[in-house]
């Protein structure tokens, strides 16, 4: 198994689960499957963690700014060339399935290219677009775990990541349904 994880849910780890980990169970439990490349930290994200919440992933996941550890195990995994399988057809979905045509409808085309472009280049959209790559002829289960839902829309421009993955086929989780995936981690709350 595979997991993208998304700002949120690493913000999540830390101010939620963290402070409960006495034993620093789950802290070195992500740490190792960070390092064996079975939980995949992208660039977008890394970059994220720096500015929300002033930093506190990154203060309480101190090994996410190790140069040795990041060096060592080749993360952040780069997005900046990354592309959809087939990006024509990704390109029209994202015009015609992803967007709000509510919101699309308000604005110029110039408007909406700029915008389009923005979330291109987004965190959210370089994890689904990871995701696609990575589940092309995989057997193996792939998901990015988020803490966002299906249906609120927040009046954004885009939908957000459950949504879009359903309509690509692609698995989300959430931080909780992570954890308790892993069968090998074993810890309680005091």
């Amino acid at each position: 198994m595979k997991v993208i994880i998304d700002t949120n849910s690493l913000l999540s780890l830390v101010r939620y689960y963290l402070p409960f980990d006495g034993q620093q169970v789950l802290f070195e439990f992500f740490k190792k499957k960070i390092a064996d490349g079975e939980m995949i930290i992208i660039d977008k994200v890394l970059e994220q963690c720096k500015y929300n919440a002033r930093g506190l992933v990154l203060e309480k996941l101190d090994y996410l700014t190790d140069k040795e550890f990041l060096k060592e195990n080749k993360i952040p995994y780069h997005t900046d060339s990354i592309l959809a399988p087939a990006p024509s057809k990704f390109l029209r979905q994202v015009d015609n399935q992803f967007v709000n045509r509510i919101l699309k409808n308000k604005l110029t085309d110039t408007e909406y290219e700029v915008l389009k472009e923005r979330y291109m280049e987004d965190a959210d959209m370089k994890l689904i677009l990871l995701c696609l790559n990575l589940s092309q002829g995989k057997t193996e289960d792939i998901y990015i775990v988020t803490e966002e839902t299906e249906s609120s829309n927040d009046n954004k421009l885009f939908k957000k990541i459950p949504a879009i993955c359903k309509e690509l086929t692609l698995n989300t989780i959430t931080l909780p349904e992570l954890i308790k995936l892993y069968t090998e981690l074993d810890f309680s709350f005091n």
